[in-house]
């Protein structure tokens, strides 16, 4: 996923959560509610493309599945359920792209590079949790992989292929930003924990 995504998540966030897996936990749980709802959005949105509809909803299935799966886990470690506040991630990408010559196919572009970053911080971190926490995320990746494709499928059902490019590249350089700048909210999709001296 690296040669996709324009950086690495930093290590300092991959430290952060392997001493954070309730938060973590309870943030993925979250954030797997808020990947079927944005699914289910955009099956209206594109109400009049069938075939859509049908791959859409697939994935809507998938992430409430997975919902149900970290909720299990969690029952079974004893993490309480809470309500969190969400990360600045997936909004800020939105604003960016709602602020800067937008496009048809922002939703799906920014909804595939959500998916890559899902991927590449399950492989980070099924590396350094263990147990049951570690063998969940192994196998919740492979999701993600298949997902972030589905998307990118659908955007050049939409648009013509260098547009696509294009949009995604300059998507991706602001995805950048907000992984690696210090974000003071630890969550699933937030940026690097520890400030920069100077």
């Amino acid at each position: 996923m690296v040669e996709f995504l324009h950086v690495c998540t930093p290590e300092s966030w991959v430290v952060h959560a392997a001493q954070s897996q309730q938060l973590l936990l309870v943030d993925h749980a979250n954030c797997e509610r808020k990947a079927a709802s944005s699914a289910l959005s955009m099956i209206y949105r594109y109400g009049e493309r069938s075939k859509f509809s049908v791959q859409l909803s697939r994935i809507v299935r998938e992430e409430m599945r997975h919902f149900e799966q970290v909720h299990a886990l969690m029952q079974t470690l004893q993490i309480e359920y809470v309500h969190l506040s969400p990360s600045k991630y997936a909004r800020e990408m939105h604003v960016y792209a709602r602020e800067n010559k937008p496009t048809k196919i922002d939703d799906l572009l920014i909804a595939s590079i959500i998916e890559a970053r899902s991927y590449e911080r399950f492989e980070r971190l099924e590396v350094v949790l263990e147990g049951k926490v570690a063998k969940l995320y192994s196998k919740l990746k492979e999701s993600e992989h298949r997902h972030f494709l589905t998307y990118l499928d659908l955007a050049k059902k939409i648009d013509e292929e260098t547009a696509i490019n294009a949009r995604i590249q300059e998507l991706l350089q602001y995805e950048a930003q907000l992984i690696t700048r210090f974000d003071d909210r630890f969550r699933f999709h937030s940026g690097d924990p520890v400030k920069a001296e100077g």
